[in-house]
């Protein structure tokens, strides 16, 4: 620590005498700069933390809404909900609830995190299936999920499962008749059997991901902001469920999921059990390791010059944690995956929680497959429904 109290938790300060040949970054010849300059310690009380972070990200002041029952049924044995709220800004949110047709006694519940996979289209279908599933959805269950709608098959084990649209996917995406007609690029809303105009939505939407996320950090808050928030009232509507047992609440997500659940893992205490799956990395990893920087959505102003990326899930200590990677992602480097264990690891153990944390890789690129879930929710079991 210098006289400023700044330290260096990344990497040896950048000096004539130590510095690193440069390797090719997403940033050009500013990468190696800002990967290694020098951060600034943060509180380091977990409840301090938690309010920086948050002072760190602006979150909006949303007291949660009531929610809609807009309609009931049976599907393979599941009792199905559908869904929805309404938040001050955007389009209603809708979500999916599931469980055993059978459930009597309040059961664990479980928010299903959607991913990101450029499909902002979507949202809740990637997980959840309460129908006929949509082709698109389909495909993509099957190249991601291996052919499941996993939070189907987590409900039938007993928990009951919310999937609900994230900020800016599914029924919380950005309507192309809702922005000014030159940005729309020709486009008009796609129906939903309309698959070359959902393709394009999705292009079009992939680009104004940066628009989007300028406009939050113009308003004084950030997309992690207005993710986490949006997850947190889904929590808020899931504990406050008659069927569900507050005390034993989960959440688990594929990659943008993952994302998800780093965030509200890691700052609401009333996670009990967390599965972060294709999204564990450094910031350093961020900057150096990975093609191009995919996505806003794990990006808070000022954050990573005080505490690295997984830092904020290592928060949750001693609770729960699951982190499970494929070796061979192509999102990150196993640099990057072996650098976020060690600093998860560290700080599990030096809080004589190292039994709690399950890390474990898995052969083959990014994605949430049957045997992956199926470990995912023994874990979950565990934790959640054995709790004798």
């Amino acid at each position: 620590m210098d006289p400023a109290g700044r330290v260096d938790t990344i990497g040896p300060a950048v000096t004539a005498g130590n510095r690193q040949p440069d390797p090719l970054t997403p940033a050009g010849a500013y990468g190696q700069f800002f990967a290694y300059e020098l951060r600034i310690a943060p509180p380091t009380d977990p409840d301090a933390r938690r309010r920086h972070i948050l002072d760190r990200m602006g979150p909006p002041d949303i007291v949660t809404p009531k929610c809609e029952l807009v309609d009931r049924g049976l599907f393979e044995g599941l009792t199905v909900e559908h869904l929805r709220w309404r938040l001050p800004y955007g389009p209603a949110t809708e979500a999916v609830v599931l469980k055993p047709a059978d459930a009597s006694a309040p059961l664990p519940g479980v928010l299903a995190l959607h991913c990101h996979s450029g499909l902002k289209y979507f949202g809740r279908r990637k997980v959840a299936c309460w129908g006929e599933t949509h082709p698109l959805m389909a495909g993509h269950q099957r190249h991601y999920y291996g052919g499941r709608a996993w939070a189907n098959e987590l409900a039938r084990r007993g928990c009951v499962v919310m999937a609900h649209d994230g900020f800016a996917f599914g029924s919380r995406r950005v309507r192309l008749a809702d922005v000014p007609e030159p940005m729309r690029d020709g486009l008009a809303d796609p129906d939903d059997d309309d698959h070359d105009g959902i393709a394009a939505y999705n292009r079009w939407a992939a680009g104004h991901e940066s628009v989007l996320a300028q406009a939050l950090l113009a308003a004084g808050t950030c997309w992690p902001a207005a993710m986490w928030t949006e997850d947190r009232i889904a929590l808020d509507i899931l504990a406050a469920r008659d069927d569900v047992d507050a005390s034993r609440l989960g959440c688990a997500g594929l990659s943008g999921g993952g994302c998800r659940t780093v965030y509200l893992a890691g700052l609401d205490r009333r996670i009990a059990a967390a599965v972060c799956v294709g999204f564990m990395t450094t910031w350093r990893g961020f900057m150096l390791d990975v093609p191009r920087l995919r996505s806003w959505m794990a990006l808070t102003p000022r954050l990573p010059a005080e505490m690295d990326f997984p830092e904020i899930l290592a928060l949750r200590v001693p609770a729960a944690t699951m982190v499970l990677h494929c070796a061979d992602d192509q999102l990150w480097s196993r640099r990057s995956m072996a650098d976020a264990d060690a600093i998860l690891r560290d700080a599990f153990g030096r809080n004589g929680a190292g039994d709690r944390l399950d890390v474990r890789y898995y052969p083959g690129p990014h994605r949430f497959d049957a045997a992956m879930q199926d470990d995912a929710f023994n874990w979950l079991d565990r934790y959640l429904t054995n709790t004798q």
